[in-house]
């Protein structure tokens, strides 16, 4: 189990959130119970309550596998040990008694917790005993096991879990269990979880032909098909024009470079372990001796283009200098991370960098902002939240030493978002090594939380020290710029994800991979499509002709299952009189106009990206 007290775990709770956090908390404890009858010599990891339920970790004995078949025994066995009502009892001992304790039950994962304790200062530790099962534990957890209910909780899926959640730990066997108040909670959330996975990116990336990933290829390595091609090219093309109206200029940077740059940003040492190891090249120098140079894979395109303002003198003239780039980066996630899109090793990023005079950095730091609102009002984004994160230099070494530039960047950041109106939630420790940052979080369909967009406040990057960054002000002095690390768009991968998610696969007709798709009842309409086809290539519209030889209803019923925005129907009287028949995706009612006045229609549609929504979206 977790060590947090019950202060710490429940302060923040309501009366019936703290009750359901005692009870999911005794349920991993039953877990464990259960697991321990069923596989004698199992050994524990970690076991908490968690927001839809609670999971324990476990290293079973030699030999033996548990896998999802085994969930419902397991499951019984925990209903046996709750109607015993056995008491939840709490007791204390020494470290050295702890020790003592793990050696003797066989728990090697429980004696390495015991010394994670003593390295805190603890000098006892806490246990809680029901029945014969002892766990260490700072609970809390309900008086006795009758107060689980039985039919609110079940056993949800096996999976994988390094011990730490450290690659080079033991990989250990989590089992998830979902747990609420009342068995029609319970219903209702694995109802809407099964309807939510529907939209799991992964599940329609690969029914819509989006993207793939192959392992001759490589982990989180994605392959983008011809459809995920277009979303890619629709979402730069909208970065282009935003960011043309924002002042941005374009540049493109090499996705490799020699070490020392990476020295010379922080990101060697301070991210290191998210970086591909280095590529050892033997070149030659000016006198042809032979020296060996490591190269790296780019985990960040900010220190080429601090290089790139840097090719010349600048002015104050030059400010604010906005550079954006769709550049490829390479990052090592660990292969337990990795999960389609979400969490991948090779990435586009939406990046940019603004160089920026002091008094101009929150006026700056706020356009961003706004241009991030105006992604997400196009994009019609409501489920996320604004993380503003700031730095805890008492906890943690990986932040630059200026603790003055800190204090300046953080109240700036602070003040920006008072000033914006925006609510946004306060997190210690979780700032970039070289500034506070405003996140914007998104929970995937399956309830994970990732970033879908940043903007980073950096007054460290022109120092002296780093990359040495002026201009010349108004008088005549020499300056530094502060920087702004920006991602509205986030990666390809991510944001591309969400989008998927987010729309289903039916996404607004200016962003779907295929954008109409004519369907003539029969061969005598197969003319008037192709002129219609003519017509929409003309204006760079993606449509196609689906002249197979199904039949006409399973056609239509192939256009609605890829999701297609806009189908065409064309019979001999659409021929005859130069119209179209449309029929937009979960729209029942269908239209017929004109072609003439179709195509401008459609045109403009596309152009201002307006989205029709299907019908019962919200």
């Amino acid at each position: 189990m977790g060590h947090e007290t019950f202060d710490e775990k429940e302060k923040n709770l309501s009366p019936e959130e703290a009750k359901l956090h005692r009870i999911r908390h005794s349920l991993a404890h039953i877990l464990a119970h259960a697991v321990l009858d069923l596989y004698p010599g199992t050994q524990f990891g970690f076991g908490p309550p968690v927001s839809d339920g609670f999971y324990y970790d476990f290293q079973f004995p030699e030999g033996v596998k548990v896998g999802s078949d085994d969930l419902e025994k397991i499951e019984e066995k925990m209903k046996e040990i709750m109607g015993k009502n056995l008491s939840f009892s709490h007791y204390d001992l020494g470290l050295k008694e702890a020790e003592t304790w793990a050696e003797e039950k066989g728990q090697p994962f429980k004696k390495e917790l015991v010394e994670d304790l003593r390295q805190k200062g603890l000098e006892k530790v806490s246990f809680y005993e029901s029945g014969d099962f002892v766990d260490i534990c700072q609970g809390p957890h309900v008086e006795r096991t009758r107060q689980l209910p039985k039919k609110a909780f079940k056993l949800d899926r096996v999976a994988g879990a390094y011990w730490k959640g450290t690659e080079d730990q033991p990989m250990l066997t989590r089992i998830y269990g979902l747990a609420f108040d009342n068995p029609k909670t319970l219903k209702t959330f694995i109802r809407n979880r099964e309807e939510a996975l529907k939209r799991d990116h992964r599940k329609l990336g690969a029914e819509l032909d989006i993207f793939h990933i192959e392992d001759e290829v490589g982990k989180g390595l994605p392959l983008w098909l011809p459809n995920g091609g277009v979303l890619r090219y629709e979402l730069e093309k909208l970065a282009h024009e935003f960011e043309f109206r924002y002042g941005y200029k374009k540049v493109a940077t090499p996705e490799i470079t020699k070490e020392g740059l990476f020295i010379r940003s922080g990101h060697l040492p301070y991210y290191k372990d998210s970086m591909f190891p280095p590529m050892v090249l033997e070149e030659e120098d000016e006198g042809g001796a032979k020296i060996k140079e490591s190269f790296y894979l780019k985990p960040m395109n900010c220190p080429f283009h601090h290089m790139i303002y840097k090719a010349r003198p600048r002015s104050y003239r030059d400010l604010p200098l906005r550079l954006a780039e769709y550049g490829h980066v390479y990052r090592y996630e660990k292969s337990g991370e990795l999960a389609g899109l979400l969490r991948v090793r090779g990435m586009t990023m939406n990046d940019a960098h603004l160089y920026v005079s002091r008094e101009d950095v929150k006026k700056e730091f706020i356009k961003v902002m706004q241009l991030h609102l105006d992604y997400y009002k196009l994009l019609d984004f409501s489920s996320w939240y604004m993380r503003l994160s700031l730095s805890d230099t008492d906890k943690s070494s990986k932040y630059l030493p200026m603790p003055e530039l800190w204090k300046e960047a953080e109240n700036l950041c602070i003040e920006a978002m008072k000033d914006l109106g925006l609510d946004y939630e306060e997190v210690r420790g979780e700032a970039a090594f070289y500034g506070p940052k405003v996140d914007v979080q998104v929970k995937n369909v399956v309830g994970r939380e990732e970033t879908a967009s940043t903007n980073q406040v950096d007054p460290m990057a022109a120092q002296e020290d780093r990359f040495d960054m002026t201009f010349v002000g108004p008088d005549g002095e020499l300056h530094r710029p502060w920087v702004l690390h920006r991602a509205p768009l986030g990666t390809h991968e991510r944001f591309i994800a969400f989008l998927i998610e987010h729309f289903g696969g039916a996404f607004p007709t200016w962003l779907a991979p295929e954008q109409a798709r004519i369907i003539p009842v029969s061969q005598d309409q197969y003319e008037y499509a192709q002129k219609i086809k003519d017509a929409l290539d003309q204006r760079m519209i993606r449509c196609e002709i689906d002249d197979s030889n199904d039949s006409f209803n399973k056609r239509i019923r192939k256009g609605v299952t890829g999701k297609i925005p806009i189908l065409l129907v064309i019979g001999g009287r659409e021929a005859e009189s130069g119209t179209v028949t449309l029929r937009r995706y979960k729209i029942k009612q269908q239209q017929t106009m004109p072609l003439d006045q179709f195509l401008p229609e459609l045109t403009e549609e596309i152009r201002t990206r307006k989205w029709v929504k299907p019908q019962g979206d919200k």
